[in-house]
Order: structure tokens, then sequence, then C-alpha cells
């Protein structure tokens, strides 16, 4: 950040009075400019023992596959967006389920909520934002070609609580900052 948003002036990175953090400050309004991490809310629709997979049209990990996920808008739950992601992704109406998996990925300053999903119908296509859709049995998934380590995890939590016949909460973090998942 360089400028601030308020009135244009300059911004400086110091730790504002009464806080412990280093901010960007306003060098001329003196407005404190707060980075908070972005949410990304996704599902696993599953319809009838299949799992619906997207493989991304658009970077970050163009060609590799995914649930449908994406960043939370303003004035929408967890829930809606993640809902909303199907439909954009995947042209897919699901029905959002219990929350599956929180996952910090600290690296990139994002929170990752991830929750079941049923797909009533098997009706779903590609998107602007998928190269290709489908539906597939747990031994068919790509895990290779998995774009993102999150959805890794999520899918894995999934699969793991359905042969067990559970539905439990599951929570991670990534820090690809140390190489590794804390």
């Amino acid at each position: 950040m360089n400028f601030c948003s308020h009135c244009g002036q300059p911004v400086e990175l110091r730790v504002p009075e009464g806080d412990h953090r280093p901010r960007y400050v306003c060098t001329g309004c003196g407005a404190v400019h707060y980075q908070n991490p972005k949410i990304v809310a996704g599902c696993v629709p599953e319809h009838e023992g299949r799992i619906l997979l997207c493989r991304r049209a658009i970077e970050p990990r163009l060609g590799f596959w995914t649930i449908p996920a994406g960043f939370m808008e303003n004035g929408e739950t967890t829930q809606d967006a993640a809902r909303r992601e199907s439909l954009e992704e995947a042209h897919a109406e699901v029905e959002i389920g219990s929350l599956l998996a929180v996952v910090h990925v600290l690296h990139a300053d994002q929170v990752h909520v991830m929750f079941r999903a049923k797909l009533p119908e098997p009706v779903f296509g590609p998107s602007p934002e998928s190269l290709e859709v489908m539906l597939c049995e747990e031994a068919e998934i790509p895990w290779a070609d998995m774009a993102f380590r999150s959805v890794d995890f999520a899918l894995r939590r999934y699969l793991d609580d359905r042969r067990a016949g559970l539905e439990r909460h599951h929570f991670t973090a990534i820090d690809l900052r140390s190489r590794g998942v804390r």
C-alpha cells in the first residue's frame, strides 16, 4: 500500500499508538489501514456417492482440479458464498450442509471454509472458470492434480468422515513460507 484510500496522501508502515503490529498509517489524515485475511468458501458436492470436481480454467493453478470454491463477497454468508461458487464454477445448484473444514492458509492471508453439500440432480457443466466438470467416484479422484492443499485436506477429511458415518469439523493451518503444514 502506497497511498491512503481516504485522502490520497502517502502512507507509512508503523505501529499505531495502542496497537502491537505494524500497520499502514496515513501521513496526512492519520487513518490506519488494517489488512485482514480474505475468506474463501466452498463445498464438496455429492450426488449418489460421487463427488463434483472442477478443472480450473483460470489462474492460479490453471488446469488443476478443485471443488467449487472462491472468495466470499460482502453481504453474503459463507454458505451463500459456497452455493454461489458452485453455480458460477460448475453450473450446479447445491444444497449446503454441515461445516466440514476450516483451513488457515497463512502464507496467502486467507481462511478457507468448506462445507458438505448435496447435488440433488446431476446437472452441471463447465463455466468460464472451469475447463471441465465431472462427477467422480472416490477411486477416480485425480489426487496428483489437486489445485490446492486446502482442497486436498477438505476432500480427504470428507471421504474419511463418509466412510466412518460421521460429520466432524476439521481444522488445520497451511503455511508455505515454512514449507509445511502447521
